[in-house]
């Protein structure tokens, strides 16, 4: 059991990887509570499933300038105190949220805007939290504490869209926010407690600007395993990503309320952490890339089955089934989602030099943040030309077969060997 059971060994045997491990879990669920009430907030302002899939571009130009800048940074400065820079923008948004929320705003146009702006904050702390790790760890743990970080990512995405649905519905959106703000505050702990982590490795990386990220463009364009990890999570959250069109299908599809927006986002989540406690045989897995292909081709099938489930309430059964068939498929999805992002990640951490760790992490989060808000906007947009099911199976078959077409084309992803690993 020891051997399939999540492995623990990072945190029993790293503390500074402990307290920033604590420090993310807790303040994951704070950001995934923000960011449904502001899904709900948009919703109940516009009744439109658009509006709702708009804050993905809103988010999104804030992810590609400081993640592709801020990576660059990293690369010649200690990354503790860039994260917690990023940090205090973070606690900032949430004190911001919490004041609009108070005053009674019934202007989208604020809410797009502290998208924006916690999207900044986000862009700047996740990649200097994600180059740390392997600061942390030697190599052969970082499996496991990907899955870990899967795991406590994972949580999040249960707890916070749970808590969100919950409290909006019977406490509004000043509480939500405001739980928000303080569960904020052991992630700026956690990042306090770390010493300082200066760039290090036998390479050399200029000074932060344009030429210092065309290296690291350079470098993920002559990578074709790295290269693979970012192509994959585009298929699956460009194509297939499904969260905006949550508030309409739990109000219109399902006869629902806010809760059962809460219920749907938990549902991927909790498949994810299932997922990740039966996952000690990870760290065995030597054909990682193998194993991304066909976890992001489960991802879109699962999406299409959600899609199915939708189609069928009222048709070929209550919405009561309907939410039951809906929360399978999406709890299938979270489990395949949370097996690629592991492995994803290790090639990339494994496979990328010290000094240019910075810039990767910086466009890696521009993919995997940036992918499913520009999913948001795709699918919110379909959804209003067409129906919310249909942008669910368009999606889950767009992304299986784009998947699989990338696999055909780089036949050397599946060959990736994970002891010895080559970018």
């Amino acid at each position: 059991m020891r051997r399939v059971l999540l492995d623990i060994t990072p945190l029993r045997q790293s503390r500074p990887y402990r307290y920033l491990y604590l420090g993310t879990v807790t303040s994951g669920v704070g950001a995934q509570l923000a960011t449904t009430a502001i899904a709900l907030q948009i919703y109940e302002l516009t009744g439109s499933s658009f509006s709702v899939g708009l804050v993905g571009l809103y988010a999104l130009v804030p992810i590609v300038v400081l993640g592709l800048y801020g990576g660059a940074v990293l690369d010649t400065h200690d990354r503790r105190s860039i994260a917690l820079v990023g940090g205090v923008a973070l606690w900032v948004t949430g004190g911001l949220n919490v004041l609009q929320a108070v005053l009674g705003n019934t202007h989208v146009g604020v809410l797009y805007a502290l998208v924006a702006l916690h999207s900044a904050g986000f862009a700047i702390m996740s990649p200097a939290r994600s180059s740390i790790y392997p600061r942390l760890l030697p190599n052969e743990q970082l499996p496991a504490a990907n899955a870990l970080n899967v795991a406590s990512m994972n949580i999040s995405m249960m707890l916070g869209p749970l808590l969100a649905g919950v409290i909006v519905q019977f406490g509004g959106y000043v509480m939500a926010y405001s739980l928000d703000v303080a569960l904020f505050t052991a992630a700026m702990w956690g990042l306090s407690s770390l010493p300082r982590i200066r760039p290090g490795g036998r390479g050399r990386a200029r000074a932060p600007g344009l030429s210092s990220v065309v290296d690291g463009v350079r470098f993920l364009g002559a990578r074709p395993n790295v290269r693979m990890t970012f192509l994959a999570d585009f298929c699956a959250m460009i194509l297939a990503q499904p969260r905006a069109l949550f508030p309409a299908i739990a109000v219109v599809a399902l006869a629902g309320g806010e809760a059962t927006v809460g219920v749907l986002a938990a549902a991927l989540a909790v498949g994810a952490v299932l997922a990740m406690l039966f996952s000690g045989p990870v760290g065995q897995v030597i054909h990682q890339g193998r194993a991304v292909t066909w976890a992001v081709v489960a991802w879109g099938a699962c999406i299409v089955l959600v899609g199915l489930a939708v189609l069928g309430s009222g048709r070929l059964f209550g919405p009561g089934t309907a939410i039951v068939l809906a929360c399978l498929g999406l709890a299938a999805a979270g489990a395949a989602d949370s097996v690629s992002s592991v492995f994803r990640n290790t090639i990339l951490q494994a496979a990328t030099p010290d000094h240019l760790r910075g810039r990767l992490q910086g466009i890696f989060i521009v993919v995997v943040a940036g992918g499913p808000r520009l999913g948001e906007l795709v699918s919110g947009t379909v959804a209003a030309a067409w129906s919310e099911w249909g942008a669910l199976v368009l999606g889950g078959v767009a992304c299986m077969v784009a998947m699989l077409v990338l696999a055909r084309l780089q036949p050397g992803f599946a060959a990736y060997d994970a002891r010895d690993p080559q970018p």
